[in-house]
């Protein structure tokens, strides 16, 4: 059985976050990171807030699913048509957030956005429930639409015209990956002195800072 939240938080408020005990790899360190909230049994472990911003410099938040990572970067998949594409296609530059508040942690991510391959794409796309894969189709993403009923009928077509075999991957949808520069964890404390440390990517090594609450 999960360890209740609350408990958790204050277990980890209560030792911090010390330098010591940090992975030289962020990516290690998130993975540590990612296991114990996988564990506490909070919803949506994987929700993280995606930013970007248009061509006016105007800034835009929503929530995605990271649904692979390594040591290359954080992916998670979108149509290609959508706002948030077509920002990122004019500025690839964004930012993730962790918000495992719950749990008295938080981590940001600042980082090139880039497509993955096809290949990827297809392999993850192939393993989404049917209805999912049936939705990637019939959504025209970010779009006006004027009713719920033409979605529906959107979504007859389409199982209507895939009904025989395999649903396939839409030439408008597939993943990004995330390249971090930077990569923050946040730990709550008491009286609001949180730990932060930050590693910052150089030439292929990562420096790590302590900052200031």
């Amino acid at each position: 059985m999960p360890i209740q939240s609350e408990e958790l938080r204050k277990q980890w408020m209560s030792r911090g976050l010390i330098r010591e005990t940090l992975n030289p790899n962020p990516v290690k360190q998130f993975e540590y990171w990612y296991a114990e909230v996988i564990d506490s049994g909070i919803p949506e472990p994987n929700a993280m807030s995606l930013a970007t911003a248009d061509t006016n410099g105007q800034p835009w938040l929503r929530t995605v699913l990271l649904k692979l990572y390594d040591d290359a970067g954080f992916v998670f998949f979108t149509n290609y048509e959508s706002a948030k594409a077509q920002q990122i296609a004019a500025n690839n530059r964004v930012g993730l957030l962790f918000p495992w508040v719950a749990l008295g942690r938080q981590v940001k991510i600042s980082g090139t956005a880039e497509k993955i391959p096809a290949t990827e794409s297809i392999k993850y796309f192939a393993s989404r429930p049917r209805g999912s894969q049936i939705g990637a189709w019939a959504s025209p993403q970010s779009q006006v639409i004027s009713s719920r009923s033409l979605l529906d009928a959107k979504i007859d077509e389409v199982k209507h015209r895939f009904a025989r075999g395999d649903v396939p991957l839409p030439s408008f949808w597939g993943g990004y990956r995330v390249t971090p520069f930077e990569i923050e964890f946040w730990q709550a404390r008491d009286s609001r002195l949180h730990d932060r440390f930050v590693y910052t990517e150089n030439a292929g090594e990562w420096a790590i800072e302590r900052r200031a609450p």
